[in-house]
Order: structure tokens, then sequence, then C-alpha cells
């Protein structure tokens, strides 16, 4: 070992117990806080008697709880929150640090699922499927292994085509499992019952291998309790199949019963479909307009379910728009659909709720059965400093939650995620912003020149902030960062100076090519053998777990550079420089097994291993194709 390098680990080490302490002090300052982030609002039927000890069979108006993470001996942090998923038979929780814990209703007992980094679940009722952050599928239940109904087992890997086997989403019907791979193509595995694998009817029974569907699908949209799908491709055209009794597809009244193949979804609202969920009986439809206004339509079964609108025990067998005054000039954050009840989360913190109350799942105490248009519900006082758009909700049978969660968001990429965390974080932060009543806003100069149309729109953005209070420049910030609308009043007053079409890879990738003028802005070094790789720490802390918890650990870090005595030779570099900045695959590189094999290297080494899509599985599809 040279002089230079045992030097260099010396420092290494040094930091390292830096970072240590640091690290010990910040846990900490931040306990009260992260035990208050797994804290959650219940209400509606109590299975859970150990959870919600004390409380009544009913709970009626929303009562916060403290989930015990028990038998877990880690950092408070890593017991956060990531997604609640509630069915009729149990209820899971899943955490950020990729373990999840079920309660079986009725049960005092919790018990662990035994699969590691766990990305989702979905679907709690005769089916149970799980993404791990690798891109695997586990599932159980009499639909798709019945021999072995209790048995997870992993459905991936059932897919004949061997190079489309990394899946990007999961979505649980009620007997049945849609995987939306890496490629865009949707496969189904389960019950054929009613049509929902889109089979004709001369196909129906289980399924134990999964089915192509449909290829370049976007999106896929089903429910726990839902004999029925709809597939969402590339264009905006939406596609289903499955049981339509009630008209829960919106194909209209002639279309009542089994649509045993995919049938295109007519007479769609005009504007870009956010999400569809689905419940036994009806669907509700998120739509943005095109000035990013979020809108709600619902189809179906009208009795108990409630359906939002003024059709009193009507079916309505095509999307028709749910209106309420509560919700009419507000952003809709998130909205969460339960067997026959729905509820409406909006950027103002109103909490609104429609449908059956017979367990108390709306939230009051004011309505015994059933509700069929929109309430506003009681919310006791949120005890987070985070902003609303990190709550999300979570209707099952005849219960709801309310949770934190910053890791959860079904609206916008991973890396419009890390903005949104990186506006709030002020450390790097150097340029200020004066708003109407003199109160300052920070922002991060790097990311606001690549997302407004030029940089001298900064000084049109300083004229809008100063007339705006705090909280609307905090909604303006959070439109330039996420490239979502969040109001649309302050949206059409910003428009004019924001690159509103451009996604986020493709702004890191405009940082990547213009090497030259963005010399000044690339803050980091990463020295190696014979060359210097330059990039902005703002990008590391977005792309890589390593600097993220590097520069994000220490109180005051000076350095500016790292050396990197890996065996890593510069072409498997370059192309993970690439994938760094734009989370894809550099044009033009012949990839042979050697840079595979080092690429693993990288990953481990810049801590890629959570990019979704995986990088390791793709160049290893790119090599089989060339091949």
């Amino acid at each position: 070992m040279n002089p230079n390098q045992n030097q260099n680990q010396n420092q290494n080490q040094n930091q390292n117990q830096n970072q240590n302490q640091n690290q010990n002090q910040n846990q900490n300052q931040n306990q009260n806080q992260n035990q208050n982030q797994n804290e959650f609002l219940f209400f509606g039927l109590n299975d859970f008697p150990k959870l919600t000890t004390n409380e009544p069979e009913k709970i009626k108006k929303p009562i916060q709880f403290k989930f015990e993470n028990e038998n877990e001996n880690e950092n408070e942090n890593k017991k956060q929150i990531k997604q609640i998923s509630s069915g009729s038979f149990s209820t899971i929780f899943l955490f950020e640090n990729g373990k999840a814990i079920q309660y079986l209703k009725g049960n005092q007992n919790t018990q662990k699922i035994q699969i590691k980094n766990i990305q989702k679940v979905s679907g709690i009722y005769h089916i149970e499927a799980i993404l791990t952050k690798e891109g695997n599928v586990f599932a159980k239940g009499n639909d798709v292994n019945p021999k072995n109904p209790h048995q997870l087992i992993n459905i991936s890997s059932l897919i004949e085509d061997k190079n489309d086997r990394i899946i990007q989403d999961i979505v649980s019907g009620n007997t049945s499992v849609y995987l939306l791979t890496s490629n865009q193509n949707v496969y189904g595995i389960g019950s054929n019952e009613y049509g929902q694998l889109g089979l004709d009817s001369k196909m129906f029974g289980y399924k134990q291998k999964p089915i192509l569907m449909m290829k370049n699908v976007s999106k896929i949209f089903s429910g726990n309790f839902s004999e029925y799908v709809f597939l969402l491709d590339s264009n905006q055209e939406l596609f289903g199949c499955g049981w339509n009794s009630y008209g829960q597809l919106g194909l209209g009244e002639s279309r009542k019963g089994k649509i045993q193949k995919l049938t295109k979804i007519q007479n769609i609202p005009k504007g870009k479909i956010i999400d569809i969920q689905c419940s036994d009986a009806h669907s509700i439809m998120m739509i943005a307009n095109d000035v990013g206004k979020r809108k709600l339509y619902s189809c179906g079964n009208y009795y108990s379910n409630g359906l939002g609108t003024e059709k009193y025990e009507e079916d309505t067998y095509e999307f028709t728009e749910i209106k309420s005054s509560l919700f009419e000039n507000d952003y809709i954050i998130d909205f969460s659909v339960g067997f026959n009840h729905t509820l409406i989360l909006t950027y103002n913190s109103k909490l609104i709720g429609f449908g059956n109350n017979e367990f108390g799942q709306l939230g009051t105490e004011d309505i015994e059965y059933d509700q069929l248009t929109p309430i506003q519900i009681e919310l006791p006082k949120l005890r987070f400093n985070e902003n609303i758009s990190n709550y999300h909700l979570s209707c099952g049978d005849s219960d709801s939650f309310l949770y934190y969660s910053p890791f959860l968001s079904s609206f916008f990429s991973n890396l419009e995620e890390d903005l949104i965390k990186l506006f709030r974080r002020k450390e790097f932060c150097n340029i200020s912003f004066k708003t109407e009543n003199g109160e300052i806003i920070e922002a991060h100069k790097l990311i606001l020149k690549y997302r407004l149309k030029d940089e001298n729109q900064i000084e049109k953005l300083q004229e809008i902030i100063s007339n705006k209070s705090i909280k609307e420049s905090n909604q303006i910030f959070e439109m330039i960062y996420s490239n979502r609308i969040i109001n649309p009043i302050l949206y059409s007053e910003i428009k004019e100076i924001i690159n509103s079409n451009e996604k986020i890879e493709e702004t890191m990738k405009r940082i990547y090519l213009n090497e030259n003028e963005n010399e000044n802005e690339k803050d980091f070094i990463i020295e190696r053998k014979e060359k210097q790789y330059k990039f902005p720490k703002l990008i590391l802390i977005m792309r890589s777990e390593l600097y993220r918890g590097m520069f994000l650990s220490v109180t005051e870090d000076t350095s500016n550079k790292v050396k990197d005595y890996s065996e890593l030779s510069n072409k498997p570099f370059q192309i993970l420089e690439y994938w760094i900045y734009s989370n894809q695959i550099k044009d033009g590189i012949q990839i042979t097994e050697e840079i595979i094999d080092e690429i693993q290297i990288g990953i481990d080494y810049f801590q890629l291993n959570q990019t979704n899509p995986n990088l390791f599985d793709l160049l290893i599809k790119k090599f089989n194709n060339q091949n």
C-alpha cells in the first residue's frame, strides 16, 4: 500500500468517526420527532386489540395511535412507516427499512413477513402480494397457489420470458395479481372467473403462471375487493376487463356483466389520468386537467358505497364528476377507496369522506350508516412538522388510516421525491427569496437554474415571491422542484418561466451534457487513477445512498474530494456516471461480461441497489440482446 493511500485511509477513518458522532447527536435530537412520525390516525371497526388497547369496538372519530415496532433493535428513524395496507383479514405496516409486520384482525398477535427489502405490499384479502426493491414479486393465496395457499412463492420468476422478470409495480385484485414489468408489459395471475385476466369465457379457473395481458402499459389499477382491472397505455388510452355488473368499468349501461377481453374505455373526461381506485362494485378516477387541477370521477353501484354524486340510489355506468364545495378550490393530494367508503385529503389539510359509516369508517359520530355525498371530517391536530403532502390515506374493509410517509408517493418519480426532500434541507441552499412579509425562503440555485427556462427567470421568480405569503411561496417552489401542479392559481402565474414538460431525468441529463457550462457548479471530485470526475453534490445526494449518507450526516463538510482505489476502469465508470444523472444506459456502448462484472462493483460502491429500474438487470438484458 502506498503512503498516499495509507494517509487517505486514515483521513477516511477520522471522517467516519466524526460521522458516527454526528449521527448519534442527530439521533438524540430527532428521537422525539421520529417517534411522532410513527404515529397514525385510525378510525372505524377496531380489529386491533393489541394496538388499540382499551378502545371501543367502533372508533368513530380519528384517534392518534403510536405504532410500537417491537423486537426491532434499530435506529428509530429506520422504523418510519412507509405504507399501510388494510384489507378484510389483516393489515400490513411496511417500514422504510424494507421490513413489514402484519396484524391479523381480531388477533392479539402480530407476525413478521419473512421477506427482506420490501418496496410495496398490495391486496390483503384472498391474495397477498409483495414487491421487493430488487423487482421480485412474492404472493400467497388459494388463487395463486392452491396446493399451499399460506406459502409465499416468487410469481415473477414464473414469467416465461426471462428478460421480462424485473417488476416495476404490482396491484392486487380480490382474487388476482397484476405485474407491470420494466419493459411496460402487464402479466396477470390468479382467478379468471369474471374475465379479470382478459381471457375468453373458455378459460375460467385459476392460472398459476403469469399470463401476458397487454404491452406498452404505463399504469395498472385494481383493488383489494375488485374482480376487474384497468390498464393505461403510454398514449393515455384506458382499457378494462372483468366483472362489470354495476357498470364499475365505465363502459356504459349496455356493457353490464362479464367483460372477458380487454376493452377500450370510451367517453373518458379530458385530462391526464393520475389514479384509479377500485372496490367491489364501484371505481373512482382522478384526472388532472390542462391547468393541473385534479378532479374526481366515479361510476358503479351507488347504494351504500356513495359515488359522491347527487343521483340517489342509481347506478352510474360512465365516469361522472364528483362535485363538492369542500374541494372545488383546493388541491387533492391523495384519496383512497375502501370496500364501500372513500376518503379524500386536500392541500389545505381537509379530510373529506363519503360512503358507508356503519363502523365509523368516515370518522364521524353524527351519521349512523350511509353518507352519500362528501362531508368534512374533523381532524385532531397533526403532530408532524412536515408538509401535508407527505400524508397518505389507506381505506380497508371497514377501517381508515391517515399516516405520515415521505417515502410513499404514487404521483411522481424517485428523483422528484428526492428534490422535494432537498427543498426542505437547508445545508446546500445558496439563494434566498424575500416574501411579502419580509420572511426569507431559501432554495438551491442549481436546481432552479435547470427547472426555469433560463437563468434570467430567477429575477422574475423573485418578483413573484415578493408578493406572496410564505405558504404560497412554499407551494411555488414545490411546483418548480417536483414538476407537479399543487396550486393551479399560483401555477398560472409561474408557468411561463418553467420548463414544465421536462422530466427530472432530462433536466439532470442536461446538466451532465453541458459540462463546460456547469463546471463551477460541480463541487465534488471523485479522483481516479488517470482522471477526475466532477459532480454537483446535489446530484450525488439524489442518486447515491453512499453520498447521501456522507453529505447529510456531517454538520460541516469542507472536503471536496475522495480518492477511489477500486479496480473500476473508465468505461464502466462512464456508464455509472451517465446513469447517476439520467437513470438511463448510455447509447453506443457495447456491453461485455467484463463491463457487467465491474458495474456490479460500482453499484455496490455508490450504493445504487435501490434504483428502479435496476441497472444491473438492464445491463444483463442489453447484453443478451446483443448476443
